[in-house]
């Protein structure tokens, strides 16, 4: 079973930066849309930011203009640039991937505490 694994989470102060990666444990033929969700405690898991094939970006907005969702086709690797981060934004930050016969995967999470 393939599976998602991110990297780059940690803590940061308030207004830092960080970024995060994910790619599939193993070589896989293709992956279609991919994206990024979180989960803060006692909160449930909502979207963050996907973006296609293609290139096509969506972002939630609430980080609209802070962070900044890219991909690596060759790699299927997908990154999340996160700028100006507040204290809200503490969460397990999720990486999602669709892979081109419709499978979704799914990664583990990793943290990502915001003090302010």
């Amino acid at each position: 079973q393939v599976q998602l694994v991110e990297s780059g989470g940690g803590f940061v102060q308030a207004g830092g930066s960080l970024s995060l990666s994910c790619a599939p444990s193993r070589s896989i033929s293709s992956i279609n849309a991919m994206g990024w969700y979180r989960q803060a405690p006692g909160k449930q898991r909502e979207l963050v930011a996907t973006i296609t094939r293609g290139g096509s970006t969506n972002y939630a907005d609430f980080v609209k203009g802070r962070f900044t969702i890219s991909r690596d086709n060759a790699k299927n690797t997908v990154y999340l640039q996160m700028n100006s981060l507040e204290s809200e934004d503490t969460a397990v930050y999720y990486c999602n991937a669709v892979t081109a016969w419709g499978l979704p995967l799914w990664g583990q999470g990793t943290q990502v505490t915001v003090s302010s």
